[in-house]
């Protein structure tokens, strides 16, 4: 199978090429060459700017295109319609951010999607991230129909992350000490590794699936208190966990995925804790144990600077006088 993919060399993409080329399919890249561009030397990759410079791609053939970096509606909808006669199927990688709120428990696929009153919009945040994910959705769906295959997934976590918004927690845990965790430990999580989603996505496409399907994980519970025991565990570290109200930590102005990754607060929190997964599952997604997620995980991080500025997660100054704050308020 000949594959393009749009980007492909960060996170959720390099895992994608890895797989497809281990499986012994070939593989092409269209992206702006600004991001890893010595990563895979020996792929073929073609040069431009998916807003506004699509020429590199006109005239060519494959079989499939997987779009990794697709945000604003109007760019996705022009690759999708320049690609539409060169491909048989339009893989898009969109996000459970896609719904509107409150979302359902235990919702499935066929949840009511977020919208934005003005579409045509095309500055991504917190609030317009998940309705423009929706209309990028759409655009594929008007161009490609049946042939569209639409991931939707939750928190992509492991090796090469660049949003630290699980890297955080394995680090934090193996310092040791008081960690401050967020609401309690039985509140239910979901996320699922990279290489997870770029091995079972392979799959859907050798398979030429169609639809729309969850992908996060594990399929039955795992809750916040089961991820920081596990990076304990990994990392032998004393680490003693001080788990602070949510009502607390938002007085504080503590952001919610940000400042305490994982943690998604009240109700909506407890339903994406519980969405559906069975309609991946069913497909054949399957999950790898969390210690070997956070193993990796660690590994990866322990080649980075020492310097580096994080992009998640409480720095430890922040951490302690959040601490103390809770500490004298329960006196």
């Amino acid at each position: 199978m000949h594959i393009l993919i749009l980007g492909g060399t960060r996170f959720v993409g390099r895992h994608m090429v890895e797989v497809a080329r281990q499986r012994g399919h070939q593989i092409t890249l269209f992206n702006r060459g600004q991001s890893n561009p010595d990563l895979f030397p020996d792929v073929t990759t073609l040069r431009g700017d998916r807003d506004g410079d699509l020429q590199a791609l006109r005239g060519k053939r494959w079989d499939t295109v997987v779009d990794t970096s697709g945000y604003v509606p109007r760019v996705v909808r022009d690759s999708a319609e320049l690609l539409v006669n060169a491909v048989d199927r339009y893989l898009f990688i969109s996000s459970i951010s896609v719904y509107a709120d409150p979302l359902p428990m235990e919702a499935d696929e066929s949840a009511p999607l977020a919208t934005i009153e003005d579409e045509t919009v095309e500055e991504v945040t917190g609030e317009t991230y998940g309705a423009l994910k929706a209309l990028c959705e759409k655009a594929v769906q008007e161009v490609f129909g049946r042939r569209a295959l639409i991931i939707r997934p939750g928190l992509i976590v492991g090796p090469h992350d660049p949003t630290d918004r699980f890297t955080y927690w394995p680090v934090r845990v193996a310092r040791g000490g008081e960690v401050l965790a967020p609401g309690t430990a039985a509140r239910p999580v979901k996320l699922i590794d990279a290489r997870d989603l770029a091995q079972w996505t392979v799959t859907m496409l050798e398979e030429a699936q169609s639809g729309v399907y969850h992908a996060t994980g594990p399929e039955g519970r795992l809750t916040m208190g089961e991820v920081l025991a596990t990076c304990r565990a990994y990392s032998h570290s004393t680490a003693k966990f001080e788990w602070v109200d949510e009502d607390f930590l938002l007085q504080q102005e503590v952001r919610p995925f940000v400042d305490l990754p994982l943690w998604i607060p009240g109700d909506e929190g407890l339903a994406y804790g519980a969405i559906d997964v069975s309609h991946a599952v069913a497909s054949g997604l399957t999950f790898r144990p969390l210690k070997e997620t956070v193993a990796d995980t660690m590994a990866w991080a322990e080649t980075l600077p020492d310097d580096r500025e994080w992009r998640a997660g409480l720095s430890p100054q922040r951490e302690e006088a959040l601490l103390q704050a809770w500490y004298a308020a329960q006196q």
